[in-house]
């Protein structure tokens, strides 16, 4: 039997060994470890806001979140007078997201969290979290975004659930040991690249081949998609991480990419519930379309 042969270690951190039973230690440091917790359930006791809207929208401006306002201002922008919603700054930073109000509609406490409070049905409000179900539950009640076609709407459900599968190694991977840890590991960063890179490139020979994600129409997987692996394709993700992973080489994302930022609905989606960048980018919460001309931070601070 021939000896498998693995290339020499290198650049390994101290070796760790870990305990027979792990136990928390909190503030080990890297970011939000001030609220981060082994338990879930609410941690405080706080009341959910309501506005005048039925959709009601507890959320942040990260990927995950904006994949959902993107969709909300796309149904407007196409007509869609009862996609009106609230959104509400959910920080995640301050720990917001176990409060008890919010628990109630996301018990995994989690952005984005959803509440209709005027269901096709007719019945008593419905809750919603996790993204994908998020976007396919509106996509659904508007009739807009996701393919009535089998193969379609099957294509369209299959990117939009690659993305759901393949963001954590992009940002709970590579985001994390790149930009959040408390210390540069290499083999954790080498490793998360190359698995952001093969993604990339997985979405580069596909759009090679499509104008959208699936096929000739713009679908709400798209509007997963572009968050993420847009956001590092336009270099602003994770302390210019496109530098790092070579994204310009990607021209077919960076096409896609960029006719996507075009549109006006992504635009205005990107905005809400944002808390970095510009402060004319930065809607921290919406409530009627004219907030986008009046209520972003550079109006608030100049007021």
């Amino acid at each position: 039997m021939t000896e498998t042969k693995f290339p020499p270690e290198k650049n390994l951190p101290a070796g760790y060994v870990p305990p027979k039973v792990w136990t928390w230690e909190p503030g080990n440091g890297g970011a939000f470890a001030n609220v981060n917790r082994p338990t879930a359930g609410a941690q405080t006791e706080t009341e959910r806001p309501v506005g005048k809207h039925p959709l009601q929208l507890y959320s942040l401006g990260t990927p995950n979140g904006q994949k959902v306002t993107i969709l909300l201002e796309e149904l407007l922008a196409a007509g869609h007078e009862g996609a009106e919603y609230d959104a509400w700054l959910i920080n995640i930073g301050k720990g917001d997201q176990f409060g008890s109000g919010f628990v109630e509609v996301n018990p995994n406490s989690k952005i984005p969290a959803l509440m209709d409070h005027a269901p096709k049905d007719g019945g008593k409000p419905i809750r919603l979290f996790e993204s994908a179900s998020i976007m396919t539950y509106l996509a659904e009640k508007f009739g807009a975004f996701l393919p009535s076609e089998t193969r379609a709407r099957a294509e369209t459900l299959n990117w939009l659930f690659w993305q759901m599968g393949s963001a954590p190694f992009l940002g709970g991977g590579f985001g994390h040991f790149y930009s959040y840890a408390p210390m540069k590991i290499q083999y954790a960063i080498d490793r998360y690249a190359m698995e952001v890179k093969r993604q990339m490139d997985v979405l580069n020979r596909h759009l090679a081949d499509n104008e959208f994600m699936a096929g000739k129409d713009y679908t709400i997987a798209d509007m997963a998609i572009w968050p993420w692996y847009g956001r590092l394709a336009l270099h602003g993700a994770y302390d210019d991480a496109g530098t790092f992973l070579s994204v310009d080489e990607y021209e077919h994302v960076q096409r896609w990419t960029k006719q996507l930022a075009a549109r006006p609905g992504v635009k205005r989606g990107a905005m809400v519930n944002k808390t970095s960048g510009p402060l004319s980018e930065q809607l921290h919460e919406r409530h009627d379309a004219p907030d986008f001309l009046t209520k972003t931070q550079d109006k608030i601070a100049a007021a």
